[in-house]
């Protein structure tokens, strides 16, 4: 069984800086593509950055420059470094297996002063 679990989120100021985890299990992520979707209040989830198996990256135009996804294979896990963080970027932070379709419970982020 696929589960995906997501930390690391919280209650940072602008400007401010988080890492997202999302630690994988009945699946191994160094053959798998992952992404990391978001979803605000009101608006459609998104996807905000994405990795596949052979390490080719994609972001949202929204994040280049500030988010960085990455994985440790070793440790089964996917992080979201996210840096420069602004209000807009509050949202619901979601791990995704993107070949079996399935998400993580999700980790709230909010940007706020």
């Amino acid at each position: 069984q696929v589960q995906l679990v997501e930390s690391g989120g919280g209650l940072v100021q602008p400007g401010g800086s988080l890492r997202l985890s999302c630690a994988a299990s009945g699946i191994m992520i160094s053959i798998n593509a992952l992404g990391w979707y978001r979803q605000a209040p009101g608006k459609q989830r998104e996807l905000v950055a994405s990795i596949t198996s052979g390490g080719t990256i994609n972001y949202a135009e929204s994040v280049k420059g500030r988010f960085t996804i990455s994985r440790v294979n070793a440790k089964n896990t996917v992080y979201l470094q996210m840096n420069s963080l602004k209000p807009e970027d509050t949202a619901v932070y979601y791990c995704y297996d993107m070949q079996r379709g399935y998400w993580g419970q999700g980790t709230q982020v909010t940007v706020s002063s």
